[in-house]
């Protein structure tokens, strides 16, 4: 397909499909057309994952960026999609495949394949989808002139691309324990155009689970897990044995100034990037960097994002130079040490007030173009190219055309306070052009160990808001990204103060007059489908309805179903200190399980579950729903046989919000 004509479909498709008020949930839950978009080294191509009508799947394309500018595909399949691809140097690229829509147990991202820019190869099989080798019952006359197959097997994975400029990358082999919880890896150098492969960790402790490599693909850091203990070895060459560096306890609320809570990488000059527990004044994580070529290698604090701890990637140069850091604050953002990318970036924001934009430079070495991602809590994704000599921007495609901007909602960001005093965050998105108090849905994000959202275009938030319901999505006790105090404050809290958190929300939505007190739901999927669950056990007087999906219904099922994706070790080390001890916290456990406080949960509830489901297994859905059988006339269920801890089929996700959006209309809409 030509550039132009590319540009003009995405055009043609957010005129002929705009969203209004009133469109269907599947609107906002469809796959976007493009997924991935990633700058060659050189800037000279572009490589992009693009829905294709004829495999009705994402294909691999590739464009020219200097001649014709047609999009040429390079890679695709008829029974899954392109995923995740990266150039590994200025001819190749790598890639997985992955079943978009499909059922849960083939829903996963498999394989590693790569293949030439120029598309006159098939790809390269580096890791294999499946054990069989792809060809079944071959003549024997086809087997003895088949070359020799290097492909690696799927315990393998990949880990990442060298930036060196050869054909070469990083992927590790895991093993595996009885019960299939990670017990090791080794790291391996693959050369993406041979299949040949080597092993470049050798002499690494037992356990080893985490690597990183310098500039060259040398393993210089790795980290093992042993029970509760966390253990970090390094190597002053890639020579030199293995030398402990850091001893640390996994569970522990001691997150001092010289603990490596992630490492994100190495530059060329043997500096490793390490993120360091607690060390800005307000308690956040910091960047920091360790010299390896040191004798005792000391971190030295780099980056700080006051109020968030920092999180985020390196961006690399020329032959693994690390030009900038990409990092998330309320938003993302970049540090660029490079003056002349930092003063791109200045442009691109001139340019481009009302996004977000971020910039994929390719090597970075120099630039004549940059990848803009660009993007806001009411805009999804599009894709721009910035023309460095003339200032001029050109668009690429938008990742999902058919939403119209203007009819989304804003997010807002606020710091609330606690019954108790604790500070956490609450992101609020009103129904557009809103200022009277509404019928609200406190939407509760899983986990409840991770960061829950950040500004950007959330397609659940959207719909909602959409519909007339304004959203408050807490930050609640337990999340991530917002300081040690905050997250240490859940451990042994579920149903308790990190529940008290939520409600808080509630009130505080209502005293700034965004929502309307006696209609009220509360909502959340796994972790905070277990919430929405005990506001209703505990919180009946404030939430009024509530939706799980695939929620949590009893914390002694998690220790006890032996379907259940949870490693013996989270649950003989994690879980005790991080939920509670089934012997000394038993009391507090059953006063804060949904499914022995059934007998407080009358109002109205509509209840998803994946019958597949590995993390939330489906009879945490069916002992609860024994239990409200008689009890509640008001549950509403839904099961999907084919689906997991999630929804992967676009028209499941979409059934099931077209399903809440019916129950919040009868049981908030219709409240008195």
């Amino acid at each position: 397909m030509k550039w132009a004509h590319w540009v003009a479909a995405a055009c043609v498709a957010a005129s002929s499909a705009l969203v209004h008020a009133a469109a269907p949930a599947i609107d906002f839950f469809k796959r976007p057309v493009l997924n991935d978009v990633e700058l060659s080294p050189s800037g000279k191509y572009l490589a992009a994952t693009r829905y294709n009508s004829q495999t009705k799947h994402h294909v691999l394309v590739i464009i020219d960026l200097s001649e014709k500018r047609e999009a040429k595909i390079v890679a695709g399949y008829t029974d899954a999609d392109v995923v995740d691809l990266q150039w590994v140097n200025d001819d190749r690229v790598v890639f997985r495949v992955f079943e978009q829509d499909a059922t849960y147990f083939d829903s996963h991202p498999v394989g590693l394949f790569s293949v030439d820019r120029r598309g006159d190869e098939d790809p390269k099989v580096l890791i294999r989808r499946h054990w069989d080798t792809g060809i079944v019952n071959a003549p024997p006359e086809i087997a003895r002139v088949r070359p020799r197959d290097f492909s690696l097997d799927p315990n393998h994975a990949f880990h990442s691309v060298l930036h060196d400029g050869s054909a070469n990358v990083l992927v590790v082999k895991r093993n595996w324990a009885s019960d299939r919880s990670l017990t090791s890896t080794q790291l391996i150098r693959l050369n993406t155009e041979t299949g040949r492969s080597e092993v470049v960790g050798q002499g690494a402790p037992p356990q080893s689970t985490g690597w990183v490599a310098d500039a060259a693909g040398n393993a210089r850091v790795v980290y093992s897990n042993d029970k509760a203990t966390t253990n970090v070895h390094w190597r002053a060459t890639p020579q030199s044995d293995w030398a402990p560096l850091r001893r640390m306890p996994r569970y522990d609320k001691v997150a001092g100034k010289d603990a490596m809570l992630g490492m994100l990488g190495m530059d060329d000059q043997d500096r490793l990037y390490v993120v360091t527990g607690g060390a800005n004044e307000d308690g956040t994580n910091v960047l920091a960097t360790m010299d390896l070529k040191q004798a005792s290698p000391a971190l030295v604090p780099l980056i700080a994002t006051p109020g968030y701890d920092f999180s985020g990637r390196l961006v690399y140069g020329t032959k693994g130079k690390v030009v900038g850091i990409h990092y998330l604050t309320d938003a993302k953002g970049t540090h660029w040490f490079d003056p002349k990318l930092k003063a791109i970036q200045e442009q691109v924001d001139k340019l481009l007030p009302n996004t977000n934009n971020i910039i994929d430079c390719g090597a970075c070495d120099d630039p004549t173009r940059v990848l803009v991602n660009a993007y806001s809590d009411r805009q999804p994704s599009a894709f721009v190219l910035y023309h460095v000599t003339s200032g001029k921007v050109e668009p690429v495609s938008g990742t999902r055309p058919w939403i119209k901007t203007e009819e989304m909602a804003a997010r807002g960001f606020e710091r609330i306070k606690a019954r108790d005093g604790l500070e956490f965050p609450v992101h609020v998105t009103r129904p557009n052009g809103s200022k009277a108090p509404a019928p609200a849905v406190i939407l509760v994000h899983g986990g409840p160990w991770v960061r829950g959202a950040e500004w950007r275009w959330y397609p659940t938030t959207q719909f909602l808001a959409s519909r007339g319901y304004a959203v408050i999505e807490p930050e609640f006790r337990g999340s991530t990204g917002f300081g040690s105090r905050l997250t240490f404050a859940s451990w042994k809290q579920w149903g308790l103060a990190m529940q008290d958190d939520l409600a808080d929300a509630a009130r505080w939505a209502i005293d700034k007059g965004i929502a309307d007190p006696k209609r009220i739901c509360i909502a959340g999927g796994s972790y905070g489908g277990y919430a929405a669950l005990m506001g209703l056990v505990r919180q009946s007087d404030i939430f009024r309805c509530g939706i799980e999906y695939f929620g949590v219904t009893d914390i002694e099922l998690m220790y006890t179903s032996h379907w259940s994706d949870f490693s013996k070790d989270y649950k003989t080390y994690g879980m005790p200190v991080l939920i509670g001890d089934r012997v000394q916290d038993a009391a507090q456990l059953d006063a804060t399980s949904p499914l022995k406080q059934s007998a407080k949960i009358n109002a109205p509830l509509l209840m998803g579950h994946g019958r597949q489901d590995p993390r939330v297994p489906f009879e945490h859905y069916s002992k609860l729903l024994d239990k409200l059988k008689g009890q509640n006339p008001n549950v509403e269920t839904v099961v999907y046989n084919e689906e997991g801890h999630g929804w992967n089929l676009d028209a499941n996700e979409a059934d099931f919000w077209t399903r809440a959006e019916t129950f919040l209309d009868k049981h908030l809409k219709a409240a008195p």
